[in-house]
């Protein structure tokens, strides 16, 4: 299990395990009196951010070179930081009085996940958080009129009934899985 603990340590993944949680719990004091789908976004979007600057390493080129399988492993660190987020939403929400819908949960952190995999795909794992939090930057300030573009763009606010917006996740956690699982973060 060496491997394990250089690899977390490579990742920075305790650092990133205490900032997003303290991220999340940060953001339900912030809005434990009016829980809704803008904190449960925000709280997603900074756990996610957070814990995607880990997505490669010092040294991609070592990465890259060593004698181990890695599309495993980055498989493996895509889907733990997904769990990790969602669950920690999920924890902090059983504290308050107001619920967002688990579904709406899982759906935002899958969506969330793959932007983060594209973004360290296409621009390196310490960039991992800017497509996520870009894309939640513009959400909140869509004007909602009911098109089917206009649920895909704002895809993380939607209700859990909505197929626009849980295609659209589900489109953009396979894309980002697959290009990162693949590639890795880029050099």
């Amino acid at each position: 299990m060496r491997w394990v603990t250089l690899y977390a340590r490579s990742r920075q993944v305790p650092a990133a395990f205490t900032a997003l949680l303290a991220a999340t719990a940060g953001v339900w004091f912030l809005a434990r009196g009016s829980w809704s789908a803008i904190p449960v976004m925000l709280a997603l979007t900074a756990g996610t951010a957070v814990a995607a600057t880990g997505l490669s390493g010092q040294d991609p080129d070592l990465d890259r070179t060593a004698a181990l399988r890695w599309p495993v492993r980055r498989f493996a660190h895509l889907a733990l930081i997904g769990l990790a987020v969602a669950g920690a939403v999920l924890a902090v929400q059983l504290l308050g009085v107001l619920t967002v819908d688990g579904s709406i949960i899982v759906r935002d952190a899958a969506g969330l996940l793959g932007l983060a995999g594209l973004a360290a795909t296409v621009a390196g794992g310490q960039f991992g958080w800017t497509l996520p939090l870009l894309w939640a930057a513009i959400t909140p300030f869509v004007p909602e009129d009911g098109s089917t573009t206009i649920r895909i763009v704002a895809w993380m606010l939607q209700p859990a009934e909505t197929p626009a917006a849980t295609w659209t996740a589900v489109a953009l956690a396979v894309t980002g899985t697959a290009a990162y699982t693949a590639r890795g973060g880029r050099r």
